[in-house]
């Protein structure tokens, strides 16, 4: 019969499995979205200075800003800009759902909604937004605000333009993810990851789009 080594009664045998079980893991951040917040970081440089941009040509030419913000459609920015701000709602309910590794839809109502049809509503949402810009900029140049008019179109078109071009790369972003979704044959920690990388993306072209419509809508 084998005895357990034992010291003064302790089962060594069972300090060691207890000590194995005890023992902190470490939890090392993805690559993916360390580099996906690298990436942003070197995105808000470049606002940045579309910011500073918008800011040296308005001081230059006040009496071009005073005239042409009076074009601006102030309530219709209003509902556009709430509209992109709820998407990013939906988008983390997305996110939450891919955190419990629910892909899809296990019922119609929208607590039992999966990753996919939260990124869905969200698609629907950030294109309605694009849409609604576009309508803005149609208006605008119909009014004689546009690119070449004058420093206010230069200044105007540029700092939206490339926001609607960030909302657009986020669009088929989640395109991109919800095929994903549909194409695994198991959603695993991969799948959730994209998600998740996709979600910093599209929160961070929300608030980039609140601090433009603040300075351009607002602040005029």
């Amino acid at each position: 019969m084998t005895v357990p080594p034992t010291l003064a009664g302790y089962d060594l045998s069972m300090s060691s499995a207890t000590a194995l079980k005890s023992s902190p893991t470490i939890n090392r951040p993805s690559p993916t979205s360390v580099g996906t917040i690298v990436w942003l970081g070197s995105e808000v440089m470049f606002f940045a200075g579309l910011f500073a941009m918008y800011f040296s040509l308005r001081a230059n030419s006040p009496q071009i800003w005073e005239a042409d913000t009076e074009k601006l459609n102030v309530p219709f920015a209003l509902i556009n800009t709430i509209i992109l701000v709820l998407s990013s709602f939906t988008a983390q309910f997305g996110v939450f759902a891919a955190e419990r590794f629910q892909p899809r839809a296990t019922g119609l109502s929208p607590v039992k909604w999966g990753m996919a049809e939260w990124f869905l509503v969200s698609y629907l949402m950030g294109a309605i937004f694009v849409s609604g810009q576009v309508w803005e900029y149609a208006t605008l140049v119909g009014e004689g605000v546009s690119l070449s008019s004058n420093s206010y179109g230069s200044a105007f078109y540029i700092t939206t333009g490339f926001h609607a071009l960030h909302v657009t790369g986020g669009l088929i972003a989640f395109l991109l993810v919800i095929g994903k979704t549909f194409a695994a044959k198991k959603f695993g920690h991969y799948e959730a990851t994209s998600a998740i990388v996709v979600s910093y993306y599209w929160h961070f072209v929300d608030v980039v789009w609140i601090g433009l419509f603040l300075i351009i809508y607002v602040l005029k």
